[in-house]
């Protein structure tokens, strides 16, 4: 069979809906066979779990492979290649490729791989989609006002650096073939239009945006762009074109257990508390509930915590609380983990 097996690359700030997304597709796949790597900032798995974990026909444990603890972006000699090429080898050849880069990742190294002479010939990137917490958006948390700071850099030239969350924004949409602004249930009419002002200077030209509620998008929608991305990428302009190294020394992330929870609600109460006095930028993890034959998801991003069962703890698992935080370099591991611990 010689004709291309087309693969997405979904990609989005850190808490930005992507795996809710992908699991909607999943749910809504119209008889597609997919495969999935999954990459995550974080060495719990959190992202495939609840893949896995979903009960959805159509994935299985052998469908997704996972890229933990690293960035995809910064890695695709060592770890993206050979889960290509362990997709390419299977009997039953994939209908689609769905690749969900960390929160921390740039889209366009993922994408170069693409042109690489042992992939273009059998796979193509039907297209980038990149997926935006439009609430976050909104509230000024992850652009700047670049004329406000273009005035300051007159009188100080040490401000002539971008933020590393705002390089990553601008990156993800200057890459992107959709863009998809998420939670668009959180806004209102004047806060969706502030949105759509901030996103739209950095859009290539002819790119579209949707909008979303928890990722509620159809494969017919996402999926059959026909971009072929690798053959594109001098219209995809990145801040490390000049060879300047992606650096991720910026962030931290590390597991903490907690143990039995008799009180969700205090634990979610303790964690907003915490993330307004740390430079925390993402929560996600699974909590035991003691009397509860199911586990709970429990995520957030800044002070918005979402809390759902999402299946039955196995047979031969052991029922455990662990949480991921990811925060600027430089989180204070000992006070986060007490304070949230209680």
């Amino acid at each position: 069979m010689t004709e291309k097996i087309p693969a997405t690359v979904i990609t989005g700030f850190l808490g930005a809906g992507k795996t809710s997304l992908i699991r909607h597709l999943v749910e809504n796949n119209g008889g597609r066979r997919f495969a999935f790597i999954i990459n995550e900032f974080g060495d719990l798995g959190v992202d495939r779990e609840l893949l896995t974990g979903c009960g959805i026909e159509g994935c299985s444990e052998e469908d997704v492979v996972e890229l933990a603890n690293g960035c995809i972006c910064c890695t695709v000699a060592d770890d993206f290649l050979p889960a290509i090429e362990a997709i390419l080898a299977r009997p039953e050849r994939p209908d689609h490729i769905i690749i969900e880069t960390s929160g921390l990742a740039l889209p366009k190294p993922l994408v170069k791989a693409f042109a690489w002479p042992e992939v273009r010939t059998r796979i193509t990137v039907d297209g980038v989609v990149t997926v935006i917490d439009a609430a976050a958006v909104s509230e000024g948390r992850f652009a700047d006002d670049h004329d406000a700071v273009q005035d300051q850099r007159t009188a100080d030239e040490s401000l002539d650096h971008e933020s590393p969350l705002e390089e990553l924004f601008e990156e993800q949409l200057q890459c992107a073939d959709m863009v998809v602004l998420n939670k668009t249930d959180l806004l209102d009419e004047a806060g969706l239009a502030k949105v759509h002002e901030i996103v739209a200077p950095y859009l290539r030209s002819a790119v579209k945006t949707v909008t979303s509620a928890h990722g509620r998008l159809g494969a017919d929608v996402l999926l059959g762009l026909g971009a072929a991305a690798e053959d594109d990428l001098d219209s995809r302009p990145s801040h490390h074109d000049d060879g300047h190294e992606h650096d991720h020394e910026d962030f931290d992330s590390f597991v903490m257990p907690l143990g039995v929870i008799e009180d969700a609600e205090a634990l979610e109460e303790r964690i907003i508390a915490t993330v307004e006095s740390h430079d925390i930028l993402r929560v996600k993890g699974f909590l035991d509930i003691p009397g509860k034959p199911m586990r709970q998801v429990i995520q957030g991003v800044g002070p918005r915590i979402q809390r759902y069962f999402d299946r039955d703890w196995q047979a031969g698992e052991t029922r455990a609380s662990r949480l991921v935080v990811i925060g600027h370099h430089g989180l204070d591991r000992d006070a986060i983990a007490s304070a949230i611990a209680g």
